[in-house]
């Protein structure tokens, strides 16, 4: 549903708050190539992937990983989209030109807008409650209508079940209701 009634000439925009050191943008990465491979006039996906630890975004940046770390990924998709660098896996350049990494506080600094899909996981959990409201209206105003709001295992939408439906509840998968965002 993601790319529906997109084509060539329209735009994927993907929000991963809290990257830390990218692994989770380069797999999203990797499985949003992966829906649009072979389709014909395949939008472009853009990801922005953000975090305030300036370490971990310029680790993100190298995107150097070492070898044991891909270990539970499948030899043919590790062989698709990774390049071996002596001791590291590298994503391949088309994996890594989908990847904007930037410093960027999620709950100080303005969203990002017109997004598609937002993926928060395990970050919520290190928030009180009243900045874990703050930066879901922030999620509901940056998202499109219909957009998509994924979380980690042990975060919730309880407080603000107003802005987003339920898509899919084990793995945390959201919606943005079509209602006016909420002041930021």
């Amino acid at each position: 549903p993601l790319f529906a009634g997109k084509g060539a000439d329209d735009l994927v925009g993907v929000w991963i708050a809290g990257c830390s050191t990218g692994e989770e943008a380069y797999s999203l990465a990797i499985l949003l190539k992966e829906q649009v491979a072979g389709r014909n006039g395949a939008p472009k996906v853009q990801i922005f992937a953000t975090d305030i630890d300036e370490e971990a975004v310029a680790f993100a940046r190298a995107s150097k990983y070492p070898l044991a770390l891909l270990d539970c990924v499948a030899p043919e998709r590790r062989k698709k989209w990774f390049v071996q660098e002596n001791d590291h896996w590298c994503p391949v350049r088309d994996i890594r030109e989908m990847c904007v990494f930037s410093l960027h506080s999620a709950v100080k600094d303005p969203p990002f807008s017109k997004l598609d899909l937002i993926s928060c996981r395990n970050l919520l959990i290190y928030l009180q409650p009243q900045a874990q409201d703050r930066l879901l209206s922030a999620f509901q105003y940056a998202l499109k209508p219909g957009g998509y709001l994924f979380l980690g295992a042990s975060e919730s939408i309880s407080r603000q079940s107003r802005s987003f439906a339920v898509v899919d509840k084990k793995h945390r998968i959201f919606r943005r209701r079509d209602t006016a965002a909420a002041a930021l």
